[in-house]
This record gives C-alpha cells, sequence and structure tokens, in this order.
C-alpha cells in the first residue's frame, strides 16, 4: 500500500486511510547538513525526512510559517509530490470550519491522483471507528502506564524523536509526565467521535473533531489552549508544567507569558536550542523545579 507522509495533527489518517492509503504520521529525528538558514530544528528535521522518505507523497499544511515554507524547499529537493493544506488559524467561524472541509475535499481529489479512491460512507464511517477505538486505548494506555513522581504536565511545541529523552530527563528529577500536551502528544488528538453525527454525516464529524476540538498555539483566539490545559491541570492532578519551546518558534513563543498568568499552577519556561550539550543544563533546571515544587 502508497504511504502518505505527514506530521500535524490537524491532517486527519481516517480520510487517508479511507482514501485506500497508508497515513504515516512521522517524529522526525534530527536534521543532517545543508539546511537552509533560519529553518527551526523541528522544520529542518522534517524537510530532511521528507526529502529522503519512500512516500508517495508528503503533506504540509500552513500550521506554522517555518512549516510552510518548507513544502517549498522539500519540493525543490526531492520529486515527491508535496501538497500544502491550509489550516486556518481562526477557527470559531463558519467560514473558517467550511475552509477546513474544503482542503479535506481538495485533499481527497489529490489522493485520488495518487491512486486512491474516493471512500463511500460506510467505508469512512468504518475508518473512523478503527481509529477512534486506537485512540481510546491509547489514552488508557497512558493512564496505566504512569511511573511515580510528582506528576506534571509537559507542554509546548513538537518534539523531534531526538527530543523524547526529556521524559527521561523528567523522571530522573523525581517527575513524571501525567499529560503529554506537545503539539505531537495526547493533547492533539481529535476528540471522540459523536457515534450519532458520525451515522449521518461522518465527513462533517471528522472535520468537527480535528478542526474545532484540537487545542494549539496558532489558534485564533486562543482560548481553547488555555482552557484545555486549566481543566487537564485539575483532572490529573499536575502540581506544575513544563513547557517546552525551541528558541527559534514563534508560535509557541508567544503563549509562554500569557501560560504563566492563566494557569493556577506554577510554569517552567524551558527554552530548547540544538545543541546536544545541553542535556546536562536542561536537566539542572528541571531538577531545581521539582525541588521548588515539593
Amino acid at each position: 500500500m502508497k504511504s502518505v507522509l505527514y506530521t500535524c495533527p490537524f491532517v486527519p489518517a481516517e480520510w487517508i486511510a479511507a482514501c485506500g492509503l497508508d497515513p504515516m504520521r512521522m517524529t522526525p529525528e534530527r536534521a543532517g547538513e545543508g539546511m537552509p538558514a533560519g529553518v527551526c530544528p523541528f522544520a529542518a528535521a522534517f524537510i530532511h525526512a521528507a526529502s529522503t522518505t519512500n512516500a508517495c507523497a508528503i503533506i504540509v499544511t500552513t500550521v506554522c510559517d517555518q512549516m510552510s515554507r518548507s513544502a517549498e524547499i522539500i519540493e525543490a529537493r526531492c520529486e515527491t509530490p508535496v501538497f500544502l493544506m491550509n489550516v486556518p488559524a481562526t477557527w470559531r467561524t463558519e467560514e473558517a470550519a467550511k475552509l477546513y472541509r474544503d482542503e479535506l475535499a481538495r485533499l481527497g481529489r489529490f489522493l485520488e491522483d495518487l491512486g486512491g479512491a474516493k471512500p463511500t460512507p460506510e467505508q469512512l464511517i468504518e475508518t473512523m471507528l478503527h481509529y477512534d477505538s486506537l485512540r481510546a486505548k491509547r489514552r488508557a494506555d497512558d493512564e496505566t502506564a504512569r511511573p511515580k513522581g510528582l506528576p506534571l504536565i509537559l507542554a509546548g511545541g513538537p518534539l523531534r524523536s531526538t527530543d523524547i529523552e526529556i521524559f527521561d530527563l523528567i523522571e530522573q528529577a523525581g517527575g513524571t509526565v501525567v499529560l503529554d500536551a506537545t503539539a505531537g502528544g495526547e493533547m492533539t488528538l481529535p476528540a471522540p467521535f459523536d457515534r450519532a453525527r458520525l451515522a449521518s454525516d461522518p465527513a462533517g464529524e471528522l472535520a468537527d473533531a480535528y478542526f474545532a476540538r484540537i487545542p494549539h498555539a496558532m489558534r485564533r483566539p486562543d482560548n481553547q489552549l488555555h482552557e484545555y490545559l486549566n481543566r487537564e491541570l485539575t483532572a490529573r492532578g499536575a502540581r506544575g508544567v513544563i513547557y517546552r519551546r525551541y528558541q527559534w518558534c514563534d508560535t509557541w513563543h508567544g503563549e509562554a507569558g500569557r501560560l504563566k498568568d492563566s494557569l493556577p499552577a506554577p510554569v517552567l519556561d524551558l527554552v530548547a536550542g540544538d545543541d546536544e550539550s545541553d542535556r546536562a543544563h536542561v536537566l539542572t533546571r528541571i531538577q531545581a523545579f521539582v525541588e521548588m515544587l515539593k
């Protein structure tokens, strides 16, 4: 089966799968040499992975300027078709919701040109139910797999596979992550589907589950992100928030100060560069944060 590569949480895996292709959402590794100047570490890592992929297509979204720019760079570096999907920052208006639904329809036509097929409503419903059950299992597994330690929320921008060691550093410091609220974690899973609407309007329910219900720093207004983290702090008994962001990321940088003001718990603003030698410094800051909370 042909694979379609993407990384953005606003791309519905169900839509790709229902069209008869294999959705391959990836967490990129550290990029190699030869990246253009001014590209953030995550975008550079995705460019590197996409430029060497065996996938039949690559989907990039407009969620941030860095990733939008990466679409042009990838197209210049490889022959794999690239689809740039517009995801409106404004999310409360019917016009914005319609634009997102129109983009899904345009993506569907793109996938058909790659050899996919337009799904029937029954095929889409079956696929959506399958993915909904997989996400439910993931949430349940996350609940039972937590080690003991000071409960913390990890929030912020997307992580590369080489950045995932931050979970180990938090455990070494005496904490435990009770919610992965980064841009690739549990926070950006679409909401469970409304079964009644699923039966009558599967495409509309799919669009709403992704576009209307996923919190993200790029949202305007951004109250959805703040309301989500406030709610989960109480629900999960978290004592604090470690807010990890890349030094060059304007999207997540702009939320750092606001979250400190809006959340009823201390926030550690952890700015990450692209230097592996920062590990000891990061661990020291996390240890100090955990000790303060204790």
